[in-house]
């Protein structure tokens, strides 16, 4: 992934294929679906593996995984074709180095304060609220907030509201958003996806 001039704007948690033409549409530069248990934006492989197809090469397409074993994340990867694997969890450095492969990007997802991106071997990092999904907001515009060295996602109760402001008071390489552009939990709204993307690229 290049230098960039705008933000770096993900979409998570796409059931349906409108969704996902909505979101690249917009101008998305990745796409994520959820095959961590217990969401109620949880896809199977077969689903995800239909919405992937439609996905232009320029957008990457990422499978969001939360404390699953190594081989389960594996085999999901490799069965729905997304071409980026993002980690929800305290999988260590191991995981990283096994789900390592030629064309694939890794994300480290966390609430922790983490001071670079790489430590684990991820490629992305990705700053969340300690539930993530939830819509709950972490306390980025904190006094005590400083940005980790490198690339890395601001995500956490971002909306086409704050989004703009999130940036600006964060310098986030990029933005993720799942819940901030829904109608009802779950659900996506196109409009607040085109709002959030806009207002992210100010």
């Amino acid at each position: 992934m290049s230098e960039r001039s705008t933000p770096f704007v993900k979409i998570c948690g796409l059931k349906t294929a409108h969704d996902v033409e909505v979101a690249v549409a917009a101008g998305a530069d990745a796409v994520g679906f959820v095959f961590a248990p217990g969401s109620p934006r949880t896809v199977d492989a077969a689903t995800a593996r239909a919405l992937v197809a439609g996905v232009p090469d320029g957008v990457l397409t990422v499978g969001v995984f939360r404390r699953q074993p190594v081989g389960e994340v594996r085999r999901l990867t490799e069965e729905s074709g997304v071409r980026a694997v993002q980690l929800h969890g305290d999988e260590g450095p191991e995981y990283y180095e096994e789900l390592r492969a030629p064309g694939r990007t890794l994300l480290r997802a966390t609430a922790e304060h983490v001071k670079r991106c790489g430590e684990l071997g991820e490629d992305l990092l990705l700053l969340d609220a300690p539930d993530p999904g939830s819509g709950k907001p972490w306390n980025w515009g904190s006094a005590e907030f400083s940005a980790p060295v490198g690339r890395w996602l601001l995500a956490g109760g971002l909306t086409p509201g704050n989004v703009r402001e999130a940036l600006a008071a964060t310098g986030a390489w990029g933005v993720d958003v799942s819940s901030g552009v829904e109608s009802e939990r779950g659900v996506k709204s196109p409009a607040l996806i085109r709002a959030f993307v806009e207002a992210a690229r100010g």
